[in-house]
């Protein structure tokens, strides 16, 4: 529909007309006997771009992030997550269903950390009454929140003392690169794996990579083709991931501006709460009561504004939300109020 402005996520980005051209004329082969040379492209320079010795594309960061926990443990074996991170509450609990992987839940802080002490406390101890502790998984960003400096460092350093591997969901690690002002390989050193999407921010249809070792990488390829992952000449859609990775990062910052200005406005109008009290990278959260979300609903629909679900609204910008579309949803909430 032309002339929608969808806030819902960043997952709803249309392919450029310049990725498009280069998704129809790009090279092809057949990936699954590693074949396709855009695909072969994308994947070493991923792998670059983290400094990480290999990667591998697939089709999704649910089948990233479950390769990488397949390759991690074993059936009977534990990970260590937080109890609201994605690869826990959102990705349907495929570890625990196909691989037989016990989750172990913690509570996350609102700055997207787990206790450190309450992390090492909850290791268990090597006994045959307990699953065997593997992994730990972290999320970055998470909520929109950047990792805090440092935070990894500390984890790796309690992942070394347990012989323990570290695996980062980092479906949006590129927001958190800009809004830390470093580079991925920075952010992602001390991880084992590192499970990174196309699909969001940076704007292609469709695809994730997972990062890692040689080693690593070798055993996903195997869990992705079990999982139904080897998509043959994907060679069209690595095109649009290679091109989201070279053209899309930096641009990041305008979506973090937009949902920074987003904020400011929305704090000054009567009845508009924002429980956080402001943006975080490319998304903010809003509250609002019954009566002024049913106003919001109605004049939302008459402007082809499309506002997520829920009590607390989660406001997403990305590259398809320019500077006038910012104004027109701070107006809709104006008119709501």
């Amino acid at each position: 529909m032309a002339g929608v402005i969808d806030l819902r996520s960043d997952t709803v980005t249309k392919p450029c007309q310049n990725m498009r051209e280069l998704m129809a004329t790009t090279q092809v082969g057949d990936d699954v006997y590693g074949e396709d040379p855009t695909v072969n492209e994308l994947e070493i320079f991923a792998a670059n771009l983290l400094n990480k010795d290999a990667a591998v594309f697939c089709p999704s960061g649910t089948q990233s992030n479950l390769m990488g926990l397949l390759s991690h443990c074993g059936r009977g074996d534990e990970y260590i997550v937080g109890s609201a991170a994605h690869t826990y509450l959102y990705e349907g609990g495929g570890a625990a269903v196909l691989g037989s992987i016990q989750p172990q839940p913690l509570v996350l802080n609102e700055n997207a950390t787990m206790d450190l002490a309450e992390l090492e406390n909850s290791i268990k101890p090597k006994d045959v009454h307990f699953a065997r502790t593997k992994l730990i998984c972290l999320e970055n960003t998470h909520g929109g929140r950047s990792l805090p400096k440092g935070y990894t460092q500390q984890v790796k350093a309690i992942a070394n003392r347990h012989n323990l591997a570290i695996h980062l969901d980092g479906a949006r690690l590129f927001n958190a690169v800009v809004d830390s002002k470093t580079t991925a390989a920075e952010l992602t050193a001390d991880f084992d794996s590192v499970s990174i999407c196309l699909s969001k921010g940076l704007g292609a249809p469709v695809g994730s990579l997972l990062v890692g070792s040689k080693a690593l990488v070798e055993e996903a390829r195997h869990w992705r083709k079990m999982l139904g992952g080897g998509m043959r000449q994907a060679g069209i859609l690595a095109s649009a991931g290679l091109y989201a990775l070279q053209n899309n990062i930096n641009r990041l910052e305008k979506d973090h501006r937009r949902a920074e200005l987003l904020a400011l406005a929305l704090n000054k109008i009567d009845g508009v709460k924002l429980p956080y009290g402001s943006s975080f990278t490319n998304m903010l959260y809003v509250e609002v009561n019954q009566g002024m979300k049913k106003r919001l609903s109605d004049h939302a629909a008459k402007r082809n504004i499309l506002l997520p679900e829920g009590d607390k609204m989660r406001l997403v910008t990305h590259l398809d939300i320019d500077d006038n579309d910012i104004q027109t949803i701070i107006e809709l909430f104006q008119l709501s109020a």
